[in-house]
């Protein structure tokens, strides 16, 4: 079930982070965020599970010296991560916490972000509650998700990719219609949702695809959980390999107002 096509080994969260921000999709859409985020000089800033720290330097230059950049994870290594890459920037606070419970007063932040955050968390609602909290009265909170149930992957066989995007949906990803909701959810947290940006990254290079998508690995997932059988996954994987390759998922940007 495996092809030199393919990456078989998975990744460890830093380097995947790192490679999708450094991707031409990575570099595009957070750019487009971090216009919409509107930052001004001295704004205090929280980059809400911030991971490695892969965009606390762009969010410290665009607030300056004069404001904060508080990164937050819930992740202990990803907090050590970001507080090595973080040294030197003295504007740079990375704290361990979870984003449903941030141990802040209310009012303490101009704007927030996250990005690719929500799809993993426990409780969106009660998280977008919290971080409506610590806002500042017209501040502004801007969101970047995928809806993976989107997800397109052209094959000849229809029931094969209705069985791969299932499988995403179900079982990979913990809020996989995230990016659809967003709008609603941050309504009913008490944001008012001036702007819905879609963002649909369209994939035709299967290497490139695979380095965000992880095929192989997600198809083996997908036997394992009885999506797939082992012939209908090699299948699958087969054609995927002998191209030509389309794959797309639609990714939102969502502007929030406190």
């Amino acid at each position: 079930m495996t092809s030199s096509a393919f990456e078989t080994a998975k990744p460890d969260s830093v380097t995947y982070l790192d490679r999708l921000a450094t991707s031409d999709l990575g570099r595009s859409y957070k750019r487009r965020m971090l216009d919409v985020l509107d930052l001004h000089p001295g704004h205090t800033v929280l980059d809400l599970g911030c991971g490695p720290g892969t965009d606390l330097e762009a969010l410290a230059q665009a607030v300056t010296p004069a404001g904060t950049v508080i990164g937050i994870d819930h992740d202990q290594d990803m907090v050590d991560a970001a507080r090595t890459r973080a040294t030197g920037q003295a504007v740079v606070d990375v704290r361990h916490a979870d984003i449903h419970d941030l141990s802040m007063a209310d009012g303490t932040a101009d704007r927030a972000r996250t990005d690719r955050v929500l799809q993993h968390v426990a409780d969106p609602p009660a998280a977008l509650d919290e971080i409506r909290r610590v806002l500042r009265p017209g501040g502004r909170l801007v969101m970047g998700e995928p809806d993976w149930e989107t997800l397109a992957v052209d094959h000849p066989d229809s029931n094969l990719t209705r069985a791969y995007t299932r499988h995403v949906a179900e079982r990979v990803v913990r809020n996989a219609g995230i990016g659809r909701q967003l709008a609603r959810l941050a309504t009913e947290s008490g944001f008012t949702v001036p702007e819905v940006i879609p963002v649909t990254p369209v994939f035709r290079d299967l290497r490139v695809a695979d380095k965000i998508l992880g095929l192989e690995r997600t198809t083996r997932r997908a036997v394992e959980a009885g999506y797939f059988s082992d012939q209908e996954a090699e299948a699958w994987l087969s054609r995927l390999s002998q191209g030509p390759f389309f794959a797309a998922v639609t990714f939102y940007i969502v502007v929030a107002e406190a």
